[in-house]
Order: structure tokens, then sequence, then C-alpha cells
């Protein structure tokens, strides 16, 4: 899994990304009939976005990231929120077959991973996860919905535009939220011999002008962040390309792809 997601953009993450409505929590815990009893791994945690709210569910969340600065700040987020059951743990989908050591074989009841399926080798941490996972518990890869910057919208055209000024080429990356990424998700679940379960959760909600850009600046590795000055100039060209409109409508669409293991 790559690394690169440190300091100023582990800080746009936060404060840009969308969290989880309730009921996609729901139906996650429903699908796995998560409990008190439940230890739950949050694979690429990044800030804690889900794992934070599924600690409210289970009775522990080891929420893991192999990148530092995303995990001060889901723990920071943690303890701000007063939320005692969650550990925050550097490591990678490449680190999963030692969790089973380190946490006993049929110890977890499920294994989520959030949008940050694109940055792992699915074949091997689908099969990789079996022992870990108790009967009837498994694997979620989730999206929240389609990059900022490739949706069918007005304001997402717009900001493509000016992404694609900013970085002088044609942007194109869905981070595998579309149908061939959900595609390469579901045969890699059925491969590994989990049942394969989708559900999924709708909802509109505002959207800044700074949020779209901070969710941008989110998405780019550290080394490729423009300068104070390039991002003060991408501010103000997406505020021009949507006409002085501060505030539009994001209908989002969070997917729940679940593999469960047999009883």
């Amino acid at each position: 899994m790559a690394t690169g997601f440190g300091g100023e953009v582990a800080t746009y993450y936060a404060r840009h990304r969308r969290g989880y409505p309730p009921e996609a929590v729901d139906a996650l815990a429903a699908v796995f009939g998560l409990g008190p009893d439940d230890t739950v791994v949050d694979l690429g945690c990044g800030t804690g976005q889900l794992s934070i709210p599924l600690a409210d569910r289970v009775g522990a969340v080891v929420g893991m990231d192999p990148e530092p600065d995303m995990l001060a700040i889901a723990r920071r987020a943690a303890l701000d929120r007063g939320t005692a059951n969650a550990t925050w743990m550097l490591g990678s989908d490449g680190d999963v077959p030692a969790l089973s050591r380190l946490l006993g074989e049929g110890s977890v009841g499920a294994l989520t991973v959030a949008v940050a399926i694109h940055f792992m080798d699915r074949d091997a941490l689908f099969e990789a996860a079996r022992p870990l996972l108790r009967s009837g518990g498994g694997i979620a890869v989730v999206t929240n919905g389609e990059p900022l910057w490739m949706q069918d919208t007005e304001w997402s055209i717009a900001l493509r535009g000016c992404l694609e000024r900013m970085v002088g080429h044609p942007v194109t990356g869905r981070c595998q939220t579309d149908e061939d990424g959900r595609r390469r998700n579901r045969e890699a679940l059925v491969g590994a011999g989990y049942r394969y379960e989708e559900t999924s959760v709708r909802y509109d909600a505002p959207l800044t002008v700074d949020d779209m850009v901070g969710g941008v600046f989110s998405a780019m590795s550290a080394e490729r962040l423009p300068t104070l000055h390039q991002r003060a100039e991408f501010a103000a060209d997406v505020r021009d390309a949507l006409g002085g409109v501060d505030v539009v409508t994001e209908r989002v669409t969070v997917r729940l792809q679940c593999g469960i293991l047999g009883s």
C-alpha cells in the first residue's frame, strides 16, 4: 500500500473529506452482525472517518494505516470525541497476516477498506484476511461517492477543468470507484471464497468550495502538492468557474461491497 499522504495532505484529508452517514455504518454492522463483542480492523483508515463511528457499534476498532500523520490525526480526533475503544496501528495490507498471529485466528468481526482498495493487492489481501475473521464476519470494501472532479454535474465539470489547468494534463482517475473497480472487488471476493453482498446508501449534502479545493489536495501525495501560491490560484480559479457560487449540493452514494465468510 502506498504512502506519501502525510503532512499537509493528511490535514486536508481530515478537514475536507466526508464522513459516513449513520445509515451506512448501520448497514455495515447489519451485514456482519457486528456487536459489542466484536473487533473491527479498518485497513487504510486515514484520519478515522469510518473507524471512529464504527467504534460506537462494536467492542473495539483497530485503525491501521501506513502514514503516521494520518494515524496521529485519527487518534487525536478519537480522543476529542471521547472514543476510548479505538487503537491505531502503523501498517498496510501486507501486514494483515501478522494480525492473525497478534489478535488470534477468528478474532475479528469485519475488516473494512474505505476509499483505499486501489492502493492494495486485492487478491492477496482477501485471502490473507480469512484466518483473521470469525464465521459470519467478512470484508467490506467501501466507497464514499465518486471523486469530486469526476461527477456528472456542472460544478464537477467546472472543477475538473480547473484541476486540469493546474496540473497541465487531462484528469481521468476515479480511484476505482467506477463499475470496473467494483467488478474487480466483486470478482476478487468471490474468488477468495466469500459470499458476496452489495448494498448502498444515498444522500444529498452541501459541498462548499473550500471543501472542493481541500478535497482535491487531500488526494495528492505530499510531493505533488502545489505551492501555496499555486493552491491560492487554483481556489480562485474554481470560484471564478462557479460564478461566485460558494455552496453546491453533492449527491453521494456510499457503496458497501461485502464478502461474508461462510458458517
